[in-house]
């Protein structure tokens, strides 16, 4: 399970990602208004940027493309879509000084999407987690978060590993932090906990891991009394089914929390 965490937004999440997925957000929110009446509810985003390195920092710098795959009604022609969900959807939500003349929009680049869900697409496996991590940044493990409660370790340790990395940013031990938990099926502890702070550390990997293991608790049981995650029983995490785990100002996302480390 891996946790990641940057100091590109206040979210502490990857930008390209935080606006593919607040693009979803209005997607929904002007079908819902009926804004845009004539948008059904499958639909996907997504936000390619430019970004250059410092260090081992990353920074974005402009947007190369921005995508949205909406479905629609049969009573709409491709222009009329392309200009509502430029009006309406991406000026909203992408900031103008991201875009330039050569930022490219793409706007249901396959012409006609009627038909969406299960409708039209079958076998899927799960939630798809690059969406609900961090849209390809960082690292991922191979199991999905929905449909599972906090005793498995794919939701709870990627949850616990993103507290880790986000807390380590916020703190500013480094400007972007990954964290890597392995476990066994029936061994408490993980096997193993590394950290690479991508060369942006202001101690050393080590000291900051030593510090990591004197604060947080890795223990599968553990992890769900001190994140929290068993208050309110599984249906708060149905918020989760849409717009990603992480980067969420809920109060019901406590693996957000960022943690004070205190050496021991």
């Amino acid at each position: 399970m891996f946790g990641y965490a940057t100091d590109e937004t206040p979210e502490l999440m990857p930008l390209s990602h935080i606006l593919a997925s607040k693009l979803a957000a209005k997607l929904t929110e002007v079908r819902k208004n009926r804004t845009c009446p004539w948008l059904r509810p499958d639909g996907k985003t997504q936000v390619t940027f430019e970004y250059q390195k410092e260090g081992g920092a990353i920074v974005p710098i402009r947007i190369h493309t921005v995508l949205i795959s909406t479905q629609h009604d049969e009573t709409l022609t491709d222009e009329q879509i392309s200009r509502d969900l430029e009006e309406h959807v991406m000026k909203p939500v992408i900031p103008s000084k991201c875009l330039d003349d050569k930022t490219i929009l793409r706007f249901n680049p396959l012409s006609r999407f009627l038909y969406g869900g299960p409708h039209e697409d079958e076998g899927l496996t799960g939630r798809k987690i690059i969406v609900d991590t961090y849209g390809g940044w960082g690292a991922h493990g191979g199991g999905a978060f929905s449909g599972k409660d906090p005793t498995k370790v794919h939701r709870s340790g990627a949850y616990i590993a993103r507290q880790v990395a986000k807390s380590v940013v916020a703190l500013g031990l480094a400007r972007r932090c990954i964290v890597q938990l392995s476990y066994a099926i029936s061994m408490p502890e993980p096997l193993s906990v590394f950290v690479d702070m991508y060369g942006t550390g202001k101690l050393s990997d080590k000291d900051i891991q030593e510090l990591i293991k004197e604060n947080f608790d890795f223990r599968l049981g553990m992890i769900a009394i001190n994140v929290d995650l068993k208050r309110g029983g599984n249906f708060r995490y149905q918020k989760t089914a849409a717009y990603g785990h992480f980067g969420r100002d809920d109060p019901d996302f406590t693996w957000e929390n960022v943690k004070v480390l205190k050496p021991k």
